[in-house]
Formats: structure tokens, sequence, C-alpha cells
């Protein structure tokens, strides 16, 4: 039985696709041949996922029997609100989820991020009196094992009246007695938005779900279309099993669990003999040539210790820091890929509502050492991005842009940070680091036009960085809408003159290493995404642009430069006749 099958996409499901397939290895070699049922909430193809991941065909069953309390679902903008009466998402889930619990009401809120479940949790408990502000706690991933435990009894047992989680808790935790949901923006899915609001109700009682639009470009796409929150069908989920990050490390663990043979092509077909040889190459895997006494070739693991050590399931790998305090106490832990943007020296690290700055980051022993901060601030990171073509595999035209799909490494430099009041959002200032840099390879979509186009649509030279740079903010921010992902699953370079094209180029890269599938999708879906990306630009009441249309949270050049007017220009000229069809 596999439960929470709508969970399972991306890294993840790509893991949990390898997983399945050395299951059914183990049990064809004692001569079994299990059957597979798998649970799901509402997804896009959900046989189609399934097969996928167990590799064998699967069919649904798609009549929902389940019992369904009412529930009243609001979608609330607090960005249209006048000037003096807006406040942050933020500010607008705490203010609201603390009403929900003084009123009596067990709460349940998300955020999309870690930092995010942070800030709202302690604003909440804030707003509370003492008694019920006990009451309150954040949960995510990063928490020690004992600390999840201990939230997930308390919720259990109703000592919990309000609970602010990443979608951490979507997984394998079960929580009834819930009246209320509040979403800290647009969780990114069509399919994510109603999992997160069923956690409320389940108990047969009425319950309310309230969307707390951000001001980003999707929350305010959906806030202008409301409808299609409603009848807009589930994503399809998506899973890499072609990753060799992720492929290569299970195939290690086959051998560790018993010697690869040829006949082990029917579990992964096309794949086995390619991973083989770099296993190979990398001396964890020893291969045995046919002889008189073995006529059939094998792999043996020959590396040290435990393969399965080495496999991260939500990563493309399993490399972590440890947060510890100045008496080596731990704290939490962060993925590495995560580590230079989290735990960089300076930064400011909230964990269970306090928090810590991060006084020095030992990139040898993976280590973070955090000291007390007394809050009130939080910091975002500054970086430099380059992006190398490596391999193009497929290519079509949308509109007069050429569009390219394949493989890429990303180079990434984090150059400083900045530091901002957690109330107001003003610029505190601005640090400074010395970081070596990253290498990413994965896959990645990419624009390209030429100058025919550009004089077209009278993009002058100088204007020219930011109107590319625009578009990508803004193709970024509506990419989930077309493929099942969350805006910091992805990232993307702009560039006027791109090293490898010799053109401007707008690539949107997959944040995994090999890839989880997102490029494709996007690659896919861009005639669609193109012109939603110029109507989310276009209609936007703004100037010059704003977080709703070509900003974007998560810049490395604190969103410097952007044309607003030279971005709509340019996607007219694109897709003229089709532009925001």
């Amino acid at each position: 039985m596999v439960d929470e099958l709508h969970l399972l996409r991306g890294i993840f499901g790509s893991h949990v696709a390898h997983l399945l397939r050395r299951l059914r290895r183990l049990c064809a070699r004692y001569g079994a041949d299990p059957t597979f049922v798998f649970a799901s909430a509402t997804i896009g193809a959900p046989a189609r996922l399934a097969t996928e991941l167990c590799g064998k065909p699967v069919t649904a069953v798609t009549d929902d029997g389940s019992p369904c309390a009412p529930r009243t679902f609001v979608l609330w903008n607090p960005q249209a609100e006048a000037d003096e009466l807006r406040a942050s998402t933020n500010q607008a889930t705490a203010h609201l989820a603390a009403e929900l619990i003084r009123d009596g009401h067990r709460t349940i809120v998300f955020c999309r991020s870690r930092k995010g479940t942070e800030l709202v949790a302690a604003d909440v408990k804030r707003r509370l009196p003492s008694r019920l502000a006990r009451t309150v706690r954040p949960y995510r991933a990063g928490y020690l094992a004992a600390e999840r435990r201990e939230i997930e009894h308390e919720l259990f047992s109703g000592e919990l009246r309000g609970v602010v989680a990443t979608s951490a808790l979507e997984l394998g935790v079960d929580v009834g007695g819930l009246d209320a949901c509040v979403l800290n923006g647009f969780p990114g899915t069509i399919a994510s938005m109603w999992q997160q609001a069923g956690r409320a109700g389940r108990d047969g009682r009425e319950a309310m779900c309230v969307l707390v639009a951000g001001d980003d470009q999707l929350d305010q796409w959906l806030m202008a279309h409301p409808a299609e929150a409603f009848s807009r069908p589930p994503e399809p989920a998506v899973i890499n099993v072609a990753n060799p990050f992720v492929l290569d490390p299970h195939l290690a663990c086959a051998a560790y669990e018993s010697p690869l043979t040829p006949a082990d092509e029917r579990w992964w077909p096309g794949l086995l003999d390619d991973g083989v040889l770099r296993g190979a190459i990398d001396d964890d895997l020893r291969v045995r040539r046919p002889s008189r006494r073995s006529p059939e070739p094998a792999a043996f693991w020959s590396g040290s210790g435990w393969p399965a050590h080495r496999i991260g399931l939500r990563n493309a790998t399993a490399s972590e820091f440890r947060i510890v305090d100045g008496e080596e106490q731990l704290i939490g832990t962060v993925d590495a890929g995560r580590a230079l943007r989290l735990v960089h020296p300076g930064a400011i690290y909230l964990h269970q509502g306090v928090s810590w700055r991060i006084a020095a980051l030992d990139l040898d022993a993976h280590v973070a050492i955090a000291e007390p901060h007394d809050g009130g601030e939080y910091t975002q990171t500054l970086a430099d991005t380059s992006i190398a073509l490596l391999a193009a595999e497929r290519r079509r035209t949308v509109g007069r842009a050429h569009l390219t799909l394949g493989a890429v490494e990303v180079t990434s430099q984090v150059t400083g940070y900045k530091r901002f009041d957690s109330s107001t959002g003003e610029l505190l200032g601005i640090g400074e680091l010395d970081l070596p840099p990253s290498q990413l390879r994965t896959r990645a979509f990419w624009y390209t036009v030429d100058e025919v186009v550009l004089h077209e649509a009278a993009i002058s030279g100088a204007a020219l960085g930011g109107t590319l740079h625009a578009v990508e903010h803004a193709a970024i921010g509506i990419l989930p809408l077309f493929a099942i992902c969350d805006r910091w699953d992805v990232g993307g370079v702009s560039t006027p003159l791109q090293a490898d094209t010799g053109l401007p180029t707008i690539a949107i890269y997959d944040g995994y290493p090999g890839g989880a599938g997102v490029a494709e999708l996007g690659f896919d879906a861009a005639d669609a995404h193109l012109g939603a990306t110029l109507e989310v630009i276009e209609q936007c009441p703004c100037t010059d642009g704003c977080p709703s249309c070509i900003q974007s949270p998560k810049c490395g050049n604190g969103n410097e430069p952007l044309d607003k007017a030279g971005a709509v220009a340019l996607l007219h000229t694109v897709l003229g006749g089709d532009a925001g069809q």
C-alpha cells in the first residue's frame, strides 16, 4: 500500500520510484510479485504517475466515496485593499489565524517557506494572550525528529489550538479536529491547494479555508481569475527516473542487496548499463566479466559502508549541514544545496520561534555555528549567477522566439546579504560575503530572440538587460500554473548576450541536480506559459514594476535592473496575434 501518491513527485517521487523497483526486484528473486495499491488526493493523471513509480501498468479508480463536510472557501487579497489597510501577507495571515484561535477554532496555517513559517508563528503568538500563545507552535522540515514527534503528539491530543506549518505536515501526519485552514499564499499548485484545505473538517464538521493572497505573480493572477482556483483541473505530477544523481545511488544499493546482472534491465530499462558504468568509474561498483565459472557478467558493490546512507529521499544528495550553538548542541539541519543561502555568516536563522544569527560556517565540516539573536529582522542573500548551455535536445519556436530544452550547468556565488526589519520590511543594512562558487548540473529550457524582434519592439541596448530580467521574473512566478513545482524549485538567468547562443537569452532551470522534470513541463507548455507571462505583467496596475508582476523575492541582484514597459513590448512582439491567449 502506497499512500499520499500526490506527494510523490519531483526528486522525492524519483527516489520512491527506484525504491519500488528495488523492492520488486528483491521480491522477484524470492518468487513474489506484489500488487501495489496507491491512495491519493485529487491529482492529474494519477494512473500515469503510479505507473512511472512502480514500473508496471496501474488502473485508476477515481470515484470519490470519502465523506465530505460542508466547507467555506474564501479568497482574500490584502494587496487590493486601501493603502492604509494593506498589510503584508504574513501579517494578514497571522492576524486572521489569531482571531480564529481566539474565537475557539482549532486552526492550521500553511506557509510556503521555513522562514515564513517561523515569522508567522511568532506573530500569531504575539497577538494572543499568553494562555493561548502557549498552544500555538510552528512545524517544518529541519527540526530534530524528537521536536517533530512532540508537536505531532500535541496536535493529536488536542493540546494545540493552532499550528503553523510548511508542506512537511502534508505527508504522513493525519490530524483530526481542525476547524479552519489558512493558506499563507497560493501553495504553488491547485492539487496542493485542495490537499492543504482538506486538512480542516476531517471529522465531518463544517470547516473554513481562507487563501490569503501574496503579492507575487501567481497569487495575483488567481485573484484576477478567481474561477480558475475552483475550475482548473489538478496538475499532473512528474518524476525523472533517469536523473543520474538519483539513479546511481539506488543502483549501488541494488548491487549491495544482490549483484546486478543483465536481467535487471527489466527494472531499469535503458538506464542500467550507463548507471553501472558510472558506478564503476566512481569505484562504487566492481564489474565481473563473463568466465567459464560465471558466464553472466555482474556488478558488485565495492564501496565502503552501507550505500543507503548516501541517499537523501527529499534531495538529489544526502549531504546536509548541522546547525549548532556555541556549546555544539544541535539546533537543526539544512540540506547542503541550501546552506550557502540560508546559513551563511550573518544569516538570521529562526527555529521554534527563537532567533539565531549564524556566526561562522565551516564548509569542510558541514557545520554552521549560531549565536542567540534578539530577533526583529531577517536576511536575504545577494548572488551572481551564470549558466552554461551544455546540450540542446529539443527545439521549437514559440511565436517569434526560439525555444530549446537541454542540459545546463549553473554557477552561483553568494556575494552578500541584506538585513530587513521583520515588522516594516525596512532595509537595515547590507553585508558582504566571501564564499566559494557552487555548480549545479541540471535541466533547463531557454528562449532566444534575434535583432529583428528587438528592433520591432523598439528595445534599445540600454534597456535590454532590464527587459529580459523582467520577463524572466514574471515567467518563473507564473510557471507553477503549467508545471507542478514551486517557484523556489526553479531559477533563472537572463543575459543580453549569452556566450553559448550569441543572442539575448532567458533560461529557466530546474533547481535540483539532474532535474526533477520541471524543465520538460515548461518546454511543453511554453505557448500558454509565455502568454500568461505577458498577461500578468500587462494587467498589473503598477507603473514601473512590483512584486505582483516583475519583481522576485529571491532575486540575487536585488531586482535590478527591471524594465516593465520593455517586457510588455518584447512579449507582444514575440507573441504577435496570440498574445495573452
